[in-house]
């Protein structure tokens, strides 16, 4: 196709996206009470564990503040809601211009990312309840903690985008190795950098009081960069075999 018509294209692929992120903006507003009840969950144990000794209330601080609220989180339930779409149309657009290896490549990646991201989001949602309970704990007994609704929905989007988007990192290990960019045995020579990596940021991601989050989230972490790391060295194997099977006996000999 000519640049004007891969415009159209695009601009064809963009306007079906954003319909379907506008559709899935107004079901996901219907369905914000729930969410809301569902985030502020942590914050309403520590309301009950603490009882009378603290007080501990979701508050909002600006008179739009309950409607922001609202459309932030339809926003973003919205772009989970319509990702099969927006998803489809960007893989419509690029796949003409991939050979039949790439699609198989980027697809095996996409259906490996995908499933660990939701899976980070879960692990950073069991993670999530400990670590405003932790820090709950550094109030003096017969204070309040008023979380300002906005801030504290930004802390929770915040906390499981980053635990998510860490287990889609040993994902990209596997995309550099693929590309030729890193060995399988490069990746592993780096398990000791890896190994700090993932401690240090399962350290900053939870209270430094809950050693049990911190050890979880790390091991998680350093095991799916061995699972990366091993993922390439059998691909650097089958690439090898593949290679010399192409060679002439005399050089193989």
């Amino acid at each position: 196709m000519s640049l004007g018509q891969h415009l159209i294209e695009l601009r064809k692929r963009l306007m079906i996206s954003a319909l379907a992120l506008v559709v899935g903006m107004v079901v996901a507003f219907i369905i914000t009470d729930p969410i809301i009840r569902l985030i502020t969950v942590p914050i309403v144990d520590v309301a009950a564990s603490r009882g009378e000794d603290l007080n501990v209330e979701v508050m909002f601080t600006t008179v739009t503040g309950p409607f922001d609220l609202r459309i932030r989180i339809a926003f973003a339930i919205g772009i989970l809601i319509s990702a099969p779409i927006w998803l489809w149309q960007i893989w419509a657009f690029i796949m003409p211009g991939l050979t039949r290896k790439e699609v198989g490549y980027t697809a095996g990646f996409v259906g490996a990312a995908v499933p660990l991201f939701f899976a980070g989001t879960v692990v950073g949602w069991l993670v999530l309840p400990h670590v405003v309970e932790i820090m709950a704990t550094f109030a003096p007994t017969g204070t309040s903690l008023f979380y300002d609704a906005t801030y504290y929905y930004d802390f929770v989007f915040k906390f499981l985008l980053v635990v998510g988007v860490s287990f889609v990192l040993p994902v990209f290990l596997v995309a550099l190795n693929v590309a030729g960019v890193m060995s399988g045995r490069g990746i592993l020579k780096g398990w000791r950098v890896a190994v700090l990596v993932a401690t240090l940021f399962a350290a900053v991601a939870t209270p430094a009081a809950d050693a049990v989050s911190m050890v979880m989230l790390a091991g998680i972490l350093i095991v799916l960069f061995f699972a990366a790391a091993g993922v390439s060295m059998l691909f650097d194997r089958r690439k090898s075999k593949r290679q010399s099977s192409l060679l002439p006996p005399e050089a193989a000999g």
